[in-house]
């Protein structure tokens, strides 16, 4: 069983992150690709065989404005940490025929996440996986602001993901040349755009534990909507921090039924102790 995880980019000529785990944890492949074609050929060797392929990227959409409901579900949750997810719908030409779906369906992935197909893709979302992974009071910055900022978040993120060599299920980052390399590569960085290009593979990493993640720890993951309006898989939040729901107040009680009941309750105890001191008539007689 392989776990793929893909940072998709929003064109094709953009770095996606690419990211292989096996059912124990292990990296086997960490990279990026281009376009269409080198994503696919990137995964094929993975994905012939039982797979889930997380991609950070809507699959399915079908509102014509607006956000789909599993961002409007998924924001009530993960606002707070500023871990909200971007409106996607059918206005913008990107959504008409959804990069993430087209790709899953050239690799013959069912998108369903209720099927249970062993070859599937799911649409998942790393800033909500990270703070309920690591327990994160807010999101790490390493995709926007300075610099040196960029740099330490970066690098924050990829100390947890190690850390997760003693999560369950385990994540074994640390046995990886290709990680270490990667990690090499954002210490010494001195540019931006090695940072623009370096956080695509940790995404990526994100996106596949989360399928992991997903398979050895169903009952701690949310799916928000569902495959008909479009759904974002995700760790859930700890009950102790997770939003309060709205609850419907208890209906007030019925008076006059009360009263009806209690009259019952009441006669039926009335026949009962007569009943009892008829007996005991008998018996003493």
């Amino acid at each position: 069983m392989h776990f793929v995880g893909l940072d998709l980019a929003w064109g094709e000529k953009n770095n996606t992150g690419v990211a292989v785990i096996d059912s124990d944890g292990r990296l086997l492949q960490l990279g990026a690709a281009h376009d269409d074609a080198s994503i696919e050929a990137a995964v094929e060797p993975y994905v012939s065989d039982d797979c889930l392929v997380a991609i950070d990227a809507p699959l399915i959409v079908r509102n014509p404005t607006g956000s789909r409901s599993c961002e409007t579900a998924l924001n009530r949750d993960f606002h707070r940490f500023e871990a909200g997810a971007h409106p996607a719908n059918t206005a913008n030409p990107a959504f008409k025929n959804p990069r993430g779906a087209r790709i899953a369906t050239a690799l013959t992935l069912d998108m369903d996440p209720a099927s249970s197909s062993t070859r599937r893709a799911i649409e998942v979302y790393p800033h909500p996986a990270t703070v309920a992974l690591f327990g994160l009071e807010k999101t790490l910055k390493y995709k926007r602001g300075s610099f040196e900022a960029r740099q330490g978040e970066l690098l924050q993120l990829m100390t947890l993901i190690e850390g997760l060599d003693k999560a369950t299920p385990r994540l074994r980052v640390n046995h990886s040349v290709s990680w270490v390399e990667l990690r090499k590569r954002v210490a010494a960085a001195t540019r931006p755009v090695q940072l623009d290009r370096d956080e695509d593979p940790v995404d990526a990493v994100v996106c596949a534990y989360v399928a992991l993640y997903w398979y050895h720890r169903p009952e701690d993951v949310t799916v928000y909507g569902d495959f008909a309006t479009g759904y974002i898989v995700t760790p859930s939040l700890p009950p102790e921090v997770a939003p309060a729901r709205r609850r419907r107040p208890a209906p007030k009680p019925d008076t006059e039924e009360l009263r009806e009941r209690v009259a019952h309750v009441a006669a039926l105890l009335a026949e009962a102790q007569r009943g009892l001191t008829a007996i005991r008539r008998q018996l003493d007689g």
